[in-house]
């Protein structure tokens, strides 16, 4: 799929790593790998996923960014 020196193919998943190690790995200070991967998952699932705006998807959460999806959908 890749070839040494094309990482334009890997671009996306370098960046999300990248925003999670700034913004939840390099914050904690982690004593076991299952308190780590408890920090980890509340971080993904109640602030990534839900809460954090994506430039993706305008600036919105994408909670938000689906429900506005559904409302829109159900007017028609």
């Amino acid at each position: 799929m890749s070839r040494k020196g094309n990482v334009w193919d890997n671009a996306l998943m370098e960046s999300f790593f990248g925003t999670v190690k700034e913004e939840c790995v390099y914050r904690s200070a982690f004593e076991s790998r299952s308190q780590a991967r408890t920090v980890l998952f509340d971080y993904l699932e109640t602030f990534y996923n839900r809460t954090r705006r994506h430039s993706s998807l305008g600036y919105l959460s994408p909670l938000f960014y689906e429900q506005r999806g559904e409302n829109n959908s159900s007017k028609t």
